[in-house]
């Protein structure tokens, strides 16, 4: 099969891969729809983290299950399914209290920018759709296997609740879909720190009440300056720098928190300074198995359109024109059909 490998910084390729077979009894086969580029993609892309060997790409997936262990249960071929970025069983304890990226026998989702997939643990990562859906639904859901699913738990992990002060640093595709989560929420002002236009304006078609495009110290100014000087009840930081974090954490007024999701480089806190502040953090790898199930009922019922984040539609074989889009941030998101 065709598949997506990253050789070395700024070297992706489509080359033939060996197709996924049925390695475990609890393993699934998914024959992709749509994949994706994801923002964390790009840390490997631009060498942040180490490329050592060729690798597989991507982690994002939903398409049709083809080929199941003998002990998968909830799914069948046939299925049309999503998955989270981590394989989780269901069954552990972490997983029973809504951590399943934290599950003891979680297994890493990679290779998925490709025809197929093998999902391990397939019971506890796949959820089936209705039905099959519609080729419009496709984005949207596959939003769902890893972005809107990271901005949801960014608004969980913030305890956004009705009629809160929102601010969100980062506007990538997980900023975005956090703008939508925290509409959803309940939040009766969402301010976007954003400074590209594009951007911002799906920005105001999730549901921001503002558009902040001031950074770092300044955007924390302007947050005070815009709430009285107290600053916001939540801050969802979607980013993962040491200065989004820092703008994040000091956004917040005494007693609101911050929801972390942007993977974390070069992020430094301050014990004394957060002790003292009266902010709360919490944040990590997003759950999105918890949430995969309410999220797919949004999105079948048209109460949520994430996959407005998908600016840039090419096929498989251009994954190497997708990656340079985003890196170049030409695009906010790219959708790679097979």
């Amino acid at each position: 099969m065709r598949g997506a490998v990253l050789y070395a910084p700024g070297d992706v390729r489509l080359e033939q891969r060996p197709a996924p077979e049925i390695i475990n009894p609890t393993d699934a086969i998914v024959k992709i729809a749509v994949s994706c580029v994801c923002g964390s993609d790009l840390w490997d892309y631009r060498g942040i983290n180490p490329v050592t060997e060729p690798t597989p790409a991507g982690h994002e997936y939903c398409g049709v299950v083809v080929e199941t262990g003998r002990e998968v249960a909830t799914v069948k071929p046939g299925q049309f399914v999503i998955g989270s970025f981590f394989a989780s069983d269901g069954t552990c304890p972490n997983c029973q209290a809504g951590f399943q990226t934290s599950c003891v026998h979680r297994e890493f989702v990679g290779g998925c920018q490709a025809e197929a997939v093998r999902v391990p643990l397939a019971d506890g990562t796949l959820v089936a759709t209705p039905e099959p859906p519609a080729d419009e639904l496709l984005p949207s859901l596959l939003a769902l296997s890893d972005v809107m699913g990271t901005g949801w738990w960014a608004a969980v992990a913030a305890e956004v609740k009705p009629g809160m002060t929102v601010a969100v640093v980062g506007d990538g595709a997980v900023g975005l879909c956090a703008v939508l989560a925290a509409r959803e929420f309940g939040a009766a002002r969402i301010i976007a720190m954003s400074r590209h236009e594009s951007r911002s304006k799906i920005a105001l078609a999730f549901g921001a009440t503002d558009i902040v495009t001031e950074r770092g110290d300044e955007g924390v100014a302007r947050i005070r300056e815009m709430t009285g000087g107290i600053g916001v009840d939540a801050v969802l930081e979607c980013v993962g720098t040491g200065e989004s974090m820092r703008q994040a954490l000091r956004s917040a007024r005494p007693g609101g928190n911050v929801g972390f999701v942007g993977v974390p480089h070069g992020v430094e806190i301050n014990g004394q300074e957060l002790f003292f502040s009266h902010v709360g953090l919490r944040g990590g790898p997003a759950p999105v198995r918890r949430f995969l199930p309410d999220l797919i009922g949004r999105v079948w019922d048209g109460r949520i359109d994430p996959g407005q984040v998908f600016d840039l539609v090419l096929p498989l074989d251009e994954v190497a024109v997708a990656y340079r889009a985003m890196d170049e941030r030409r695009a906010v998101k790219a959708l790679l059909r097979p």
